[in-house]
């Protein structure tokens, strides 16, 4: 299973970077209230630090774009993109399985694991395995 479609690694990670920027990475790191609104969050009377983690959140899933974008249109580094985005995606579902069970998020981050491990399933299948 893992790299069972590993010749179009660069091809994956160009899509997964393209799409992930417009929907993840760049609202949340410009608008991010706005996204949280839109992810049914509560947004509290004080918002300052919820805008400052959540730009915060957004430049690091802008820094993994730039990563994926880089190995996509370089063929550098393609396998060290992939590590990174499986210790992401990893990350994520641990993180929204936590607010699942706490049931301390909105039913939207839970549904949200669907995402991560299907992100998780497909880079695991376009891994670059080197024969």
């Amino acid at each position: 299973m893992i790299g069972i479609w590993g010749q179009h690694a660069q091809t994956y990670l160009l899509i997964f970077a393209a799409l992930t920027s417009l929907f993840f990475a760049l609202p949340i790191f410009f608008k991010p209230l706005l996204w949280a609104k839109l992810m049914l969050w509560e947004i509290p009377q004080e918002t300052d630090l919820a805008v400052y983690f959540g730009r915060c959140l957004g430049a690091f899933i802008c820094i993994v774009e730039l990563i994926a974008f880089r190995a996509a249109l370089t063929g550098e580094s393609v396998a060290l993109a992939f590590d990174v985005l499986i210790a992401v995606f990893c990350f994520m579902l641990v993180v929204h399985i936590y607010g699942a069970i706490k049931k301390i998020q909105p039913i939207t981050e839970t549904l949200e694991n669907l995402l991560w491990l299907t992100f998780l399933v497909l880079t695991l299948g376009f891994y670059p395995v080197v024969a």
